[in-house]
């Protein structure tokens, strides 16, 4: 079977892995954001290692030298990414949380123009603006509200982690073209782990004492949502544009908010769900082209 023919599969996959990371975050209860980042990341690493080892002996990353810095880049990326989105995770309401955060694809298109000189299309400009009404809206349900008293800063959060998930595709947008992808994962992951690790040194932070249940879901995110949601992302990305696997990934807030309803018992209100229809409307908008005139055709 040919790589192209499993990609539908592959992201299906992925989207519904990745809808489970912000229950098993929150399920972490007892447990520091960063140390649940730091875990994560260090859990997946610490899988493909062995399985790698077994299958290219002591060759295990194949990445040319003159990548090195993007890697380090993507790692940098990938790990501020998961402590700015985790931690939001604690002072706003998933639903929240996870549409903000999705909102990459838009910054994912700025970024391509800025760094890979594709055009801006009125497009993009139109999801700038529903995306940034729809994010108003949900700040503002969230202060009335009152069930987060900080939730304007947990959003915030959530941009920040939208913002480095950006980053973190574009580098892997750079990076897939020359790299396969189990390389590219656990260099990417490593780094990410060993930041992280520092990180929750320099703050004291232990990764003892908690709950056996919390180590529990500590493996769960590093192998559901973790290898299974974000290995299948980084597989499409040696198929298609950085900005359309950012698409794929409007399925995580429906998938995240069905679970937070079940297993959570959080219902968002109507001017919040008004508020992610508006921000996935931008979302879906800005990521489509229009159609191309007959003189970019010719162009």
């Amino acid at each position: 079977m040919r790589p192209d023919a499993r990609l539908p599969l592959i992201l299906t996959v992925g989207m519904l892995s990745i809808s489970s990371a912000a229950i098993l975050v929150r399920l972490c209860d007892d447990a520091p954001a960063s140390v649940t980042a730091a875990a994560r990341m260090s859990i997946a690493s610490a899988i493909l290692v062995p399985w790698l080892a077994g299958t290219r002996g002591a060759s295990l990353l194949k990445v040319p030298r003159r990548l090195t810095g993007y890697i380090l880049l993507g790692g940098v990326m990938l790990a501020a990414h998961f402590y700015f989105w985790m931690s939001s995770l604690w002072h706003t309401s998933v639903m929240s949380s996870v549409v903000i955060v999705t909102t990459n694809p838009i910054f994912v298109g700025i970024g391509s123009f800025l760094f890979f000189r594709e055009k801006i299309h009125a497009n993009l400009i139109y999801g700038i603006i529903l995306a940034g009404m729809g994010g108003l809206m949900i700040n503002l349900a969230d202060s009335a509200e009152g069930a987060h008293a900080d939730s304007t800063y947990g959003n915030l959060l959530a941009l920040c982690g939208a913002w480095t998930a950006s980053g973190y595709l574009l580098v892997g947008r750079k990076v897939r073209r020359e790299v396969d992808n189990l390389s590219y994962m656990l260099a990417v992951y490593g780094v990410a782990a060993v930041l992280l690790i520092v990180f929750c040194a320099a703050n004291g932070y232990s990764p003892f004492g908690f709950r056996p249940s919390t180590y529990l879901w500590f493996v769960l995110l590093a192998i559901v949502p973790q290898l299974l949601g974000h290995g299948s992302l980084n597989y499409a990305l040696q198929h298609i544009s950085a900005t359309m696997v950012a698409v794929c990934i409007l399925a995580e807030p429906v998938g995240a908010s069905i679970l937070a309803m079940i297993f959570l018992k959080e219902v968002p209100g109507l001017w919040q769900l008004a508020g992610g229809l508006v921000i996935l409307s931008g979302i879906y908008l800005a990521t489509r082209r229009p159609p191309a005139t007959p003189k970019e055709i010719i162009d």
